[in-house]
């Protein structure tokens, strides 16, 4: 006998498993599944700004996190080499991917969500065109076929919900940074998000579980095919654009072997009849600016508050569905457009050049850059002509 539920989550990471959770927790029936078993890890670089902090905690989950041993992070630091921008913009964690989406797993299974591991979706169900389901299996077992007043996309950049309903693509850009990162043990940073800002070249590092750091390094991905057989050698040639710190990483001991990525940007048209769209799946920035686990996280509570207005009647679901849409875009257009600049690794203008160095000598407005860093504060409100000004004044 099929079974009904409200909704289908398809995707159960950083993005699906907390939408899953949040619909429980609102007393929907809800399916969750996934090809992965958990824990398992997936190319990320697993940082979480302030803003995916604060969601942790209104869920009652920080504590978990914190309990995993992640260290906290709670200052920024940005190496442009002639100066270096450092503020704190409220305390952030990066804890592994094994451990982050396990628990968001329990949680969403805790709250009353099904939760199906190692399940490949085959199809979608569509009926008078509309989305009303999922064809699949588990491993070793038959297809079976599951119903739902909504499907929700939460399968990342290569979504098959998004391919399947053929959703539309806006603003996109193309792929503009090659990165690979690793973990050392041996190497403190002292709750530091460090960054090092060099021509056509970017660095950066933050510690994580068991004693380990994350350090990535990246280069113009139009130089990833010269660079991609022997990745090793580029990444230390890299590091040595800042030579204190290549040092240190040479004198800690590397305890996994490197992991690459490149990705392009896009907006994603995140709903349609019978189906959504949130996190990667609907929306990608490059990761150098580390949005991507903040933003899974507001998109997986935007959602599940649309598909809550939906399901009580409180409103239909395109117009709830397009607040959803409209206010993501502009939550995150200054930021993807922000993600896209320093993902070029090109030398910033005179101009920029001019009001990072003030910044540099102002407390206050290193607090306020970090913020923007962290997802806290709008790039648009920072870069304003208003508050360029006031920073640029104050250094004179």
């Amino acid at each position: 006998m099929t079974t009904q539920y409200d909704a289908i989550v398809v995707g159960a990471r950083c993005a699906g498993s907390p939408t899953a959770m949040l619909l429980a927790r609102k007393g929907y029936r809800v399916l969750a599944v996934d090809r992965a078993t958990f824990p398992s890890d997936t190319i990320s670089t697993h940082h979480i700004h302030a803003p995916g902090v604060s969601a942790l905690e209104r869920w009652g989950l920080l504590d978990s996190v914190v309990a995993t041993g992640a260290p906290p992070i709670d200052t920024y630091a940005v190496d442009f080499g002639p100066f270096t921008i450092t503020g704190r913009p409220g305390t952030a964690y990066a804890p592994r991917r094994t451990v982050l989406d396990k628990l968001l797993v329990d949680a969403a299974s805790e709250a009353g969500a099904e939760i199906r591991q190692a399940f490949t979706v085959e199809s979608l169900v569509v009926e008078d065109g509309r989305v009303t389901g999922i064809r699949g299996y588990a491993k070793g077992g038959s297809t079976v076929t599951e119903r739902a007043g909504v499907v929700v996309g939460a399968d990342g950049r290569y979504s098959f919900v998004a391919d399947a309903v053929d959703a539309a693509e806006y603003d996109t850009k193309p792929k503009l940074l090659a990165s690979y990162y690793s973990y050392w043990s041996d190497l403190p940073m002292d709750g530091r998000f460090a960054n090092w800002v060099r021509p056509r070249r970017g660095i950066a590092a933050w510690p994580t579980n068991d004693g380990l750091t994350l350090v990535i390094a990246g280069w113009p991905y139009r130089e990833f095919e010269a660079n991609r057989n022997d990745v090793e050698r580029h990444f230390f040639d890299t590091l040595d654009a800042a030579p204190e710190f290549a040092e240190r990483v040479r004198g800690a001991k590397r305890e996994a072997h490197f992991v690459g990525a490149a990705v392009p940007g896009y907006f994603r048209k995140p709903y349609g009849p019978g189906w959504a769209l949130v996190g990667d799946a609907g929306y990608n920035r490059d990761y150098i600016t580390a949005q991507g686990i903040s933003d899974a996280f507001r998109d997986a509570e935007a959602c599940a508050h649309a598909l809550d207005q939906t399901f009580t009647g409180a409103r239909p679901f395109e117009e709830a569905m397009e607040d959803f849409t409209s206010r993501r875009d502009a939550q995150v257009k200054a930021m993807y457009e922000l993600t896209a600049d320093f993902a070029s690794l090109e030398p910033p203008p005179p101009e920029l050049q001019q009001l990072l160095a003030a910044v540099s000598r102002s407390p206050e407005a290193m607090d306020d850059f970090a913020r923007v860093l962290a997802g806290v504060t709008s790039p648009a409100e920072f870069f304003s002509d208003e508050n360029t000004g006031r920073i640029l004044a104050a250094a004179a």
